[in-house]
C-alpha cells in the first residue's frame, strides 16, 4: 500500500475554461484507466498564464470549475491534484489556488501560492504576479492512504525553506504544478527539482502545461519525477500528453535510514527555516 501509482498531466491551456475542464477530464480518465491512483494537472491549467487574465478566470471555492472536478475525481475514483486555478475569496483577493480531492471527490487539500513570482531577467522574461494576485501563507500537506504529500506551486518551490516545513509535517513527497518558462526551464528545472528531492529524501513532482510557442506565457514543460536518492523517475519533453510513474514511499524510509540527513541536522545550532 506504499506505491501509489501517480499519473503527471501536461495539458495545452485554451482560452476556453470549460473546455480546458473537458480536456483535464479526459486525462484523468485515461490516468484510471492504467490504474492510477492520482491525476495531477499543471498549473493555470483552465486559464492562459497572464496576470489581466486572473481576475477575469477567477472562481470562488466550490464554483463550477471546483464542482467539476470534485466530481471528475469522485467518478473515477482517483485521487486528483488539480494543478491550479485563480480563487477569488470574499473579499474580493485573488489567489494562485491548488486544491486536492479524495477518490470520493471531497476535497482533502488546499495550497495557496505563498511567493509571489515579481522577476525581471535582464534579455529574458519579465512577469509581475502580484499586479492581480495575493500571497498565500499556509503550509500545505495532506494525508492519504499511502502517506503524506506535501503541495507547493511553482515559485513556491525555489524556497528550500518551504519543502523543509512541509517534510517535518511528515511529507514523503512534494507536488508542485508549475509553469517554469524558457528562461527559467533550461536553466533551473531540473536542479531545482532534483536538489530539493536529495537534500529532503522525498520524491519531487513537477506538472507542468504543455509548451505552446504562439501563447502569451511559453511553458517549458518537462515534467519531471524525481526520487528520494535524486534519479529522474519520469520525464516528458515539451508536447501534451500524459507519463505515469510508481512512488514506493518505502524506499524513502530506507533512504533515511541508511544517509540520516535530516536525523543528523544540528538543531542546537540552526532552526529549521534558517539559512
Amino acid at each position: 500500500m506504499n506505491k501509489p501509482r501517480v499519473t503527471i498531466i501536461q495539458m495545452h491551456v485554451e482560452e476556453d475554461k470549460l473546455k480546458n475542464i473537458v480536456n483535464a477530464s479526459e486525462f484523468v480518465k485515461q490516468a484510471a484507466d492504467k490504474n492510477a491512483d492520482m491525476a495531477i494537472l499543471p498549473e493555470m491549467f483552465c486559464c492562459p498564464y497572464k496576470t489581466s487574465n486572473f481576475p477575469i478566470y477567477a472562481e470562488h471555492e466550490g464554483g463550477e470549475c471546483y464542482s467539476l472536478l470534485a466530481d471528475i475525481a469522485a467518478k473515477h475514483g482517483i485521487y486528483l491534484v488539480a494543478g491550479s486555478m485563480p480563487e477569488k475569496d470574499n473579499e474580493g483577493k485573488i489567489f494562485n489556488t491548488s486544491y486536492v480531492f479524495d477518490r470520493k471527490g471531497c476535497k482533502i487539500g488546499k495550497h495557496r501560492k505563498m511567493h509571489l513570482f515579481d522577476i525581471a531577467v535582464e534579455g529574458g522574461q519579465h512577469f509581475k504576479e502580484s499586479e492581480t494576485l495575493a500571497a498565500g501563507n499556509k503550509v500545505t500537506v495532506f494525508e492519504t492512504e499511502f502517506g503524506k504529500m506535501g503541495l507547493a506551486i511553482c515559485y513556491d518551490f525555489r524556497f528550500p525553506e518551504l519543502s523543509r516545513l512541509m517534510v517535518d509535517e511528515g511529507a514523503k513527497a512534494l507536488i508542485v504544478p508549475a509553469a517554469f518558462n524558457m528562461t527559467t526551464g533550461p536553466a533551473h528545472w531540473d536542479i531545482l527539482f532534483r536538489s530539493r528531492a536529495i537534500d529532503n529524501q522525498v520524491y519531487t513532482i513537477g506538472i507542468a502545461p504543455a509548451r505552446d510557442v504562439n501563447s502569451c506565457y511559453i511553458s517549458y514543460g518537462n515534467s519531471i519525477m524525481v526520487s528520494p536518492w535524486g534519479e529522474v523517475v519520469a520525464q516528458m519533453d515539451e508536447k501534451e500528453g500524459f507519463l505515469t510513474g510508481t512512488l514506493d514511499f518505502d524506499y524513502v524510509d530506507k533512504i533515511r535510514k541508511e544517509l540520516p540527513l535530516l536525523a543528523h541536522r544540528r538543531r542546537d545550532i540552526y532552526k529549521c527555516g534558517s539559512i
